[in-house]
This record gives structure tokens, C-alpha cells and sequence, in this order.
């Protein structure tokens, strides 16, 4: 289809007028938003290790929390055979069970990984641990080991 004002010096003039950017304004633009994505970029990053830290010390209260509601039902905590798992399926041999006492499945750790529950424990009448994002016992920064009964260190 053809408009009717092609052709015309109207229709030449908007053409003219018309301005874009240029290749050298976009590019300054993009060297822009890089810089500014470099500086901050890593800051933001920065945070994600504390913040599932921050996250999986939030599911520990949440399973203390659990396992002091079972606890008050059964009259002792669930044995580390049985471990978090008793939070959610009633274990064999265990009378007055009034479960399940976590709305959803037993979650993984923010890495991915399955909590440490050890009862009794080492430091209480049980234990649970996240073992970082490397997986191992020990560490440092996003790799430190998240536990019941410390507090996360700022």
C-alpha cells in the first residue's frame, strides 16, 4: 500500500526531522550501564552468601520451634534415627504423636543440601546443622557451618 504523502516536501521534511541516536551516543550509553553494573554488581552479590545464611538459621528456629511442639506431644525429641523426617511422618513405636508439625516437607538447606539433626547433641538435647555451601563440616565466610546454638556471626 502507498501513502498518499510520499513524494510530497511535507512528507520529506518529518523525514528529515526525524533523529535517532547515533552508534557513538549507544555505545556511551552502554559503557554507562557497564560501569555502573561493576560497582554495584558486587555488592549485591556480596549479600547473597549472608543472606542464606541468614535464611537457613531461619529454618533452624523454625525446627526448633517443631521439635519443642513434638516434644511437649511425644515427651522427648525425635532420636537422630528418626531425625527431622519425624517432624512429618509418625515414627514407628511412637505413641501420642499429634503431627505432622511442619506445614511441608522437611526443606533442604539453602544450598541444597539435607540439615544435620543429631539428638541428643553436643551442646543441648539435640543438634542441627546447615553445613555451608561447601558441604563440609567447618569452614569460612559463605562456607561457615550454620548451628542451633550459635548465632550467625556479622
Amino acid at each position: 500500500m502507498k501513502c498518499r504523502f510520499e513524494g510530497s516536501a511535507l512528507f520529506m521534511k518529518i523525514l528529515r526531522k526525524q533523529k535517532g541516536f547515533t552508534l557513538i551516543e549507544l555505545l556511551i550509553v552502554m559503557v554507562i550501564l557497564g560501569l555502573l553494573a561493576a560497582m554495584v554488581g558486587p555488592r549485591m552479590f556480596g549479600k547473597v552468601g549472608t543472606s542464606k545464611q541468614k535464611a537457613a538459621k531461619a529454618q533452624i528456629s523454625m525446627f526448633e520451634t517443631s521439635l519443642d511442639t513434638y516434644r511437649l506431644d511425644v515427651g522427648k525429641y525425635p532420636t537422630t534415627q528418626q531425625g527431622l523426617q519425624a517432624l512429618r511422618v509418625k515414627p514407628d513405636g511412637v505413641e501420642k504423636w499429634d503431627g505432622p508439625y511442619l506445614p511441608k516437607d522437611v526443606p533442604l538447606d539453602p544450598w541444597g543440601k539435607p540439615y544435620v539433626y543429631q539428638s541428643p547433641g553436643n551442646h543441648g538435647d539435640y543438634d542441627i546443622i546447615a553445613l555451608g555451601a561447601d558441604g563440609n563440616p567447618g569452614g569460612e565466610g559463605e562456607d561457615t557451618d550454620i548451628e542451633s546454638w550459635t548465632n550467625i556471626a556479622q
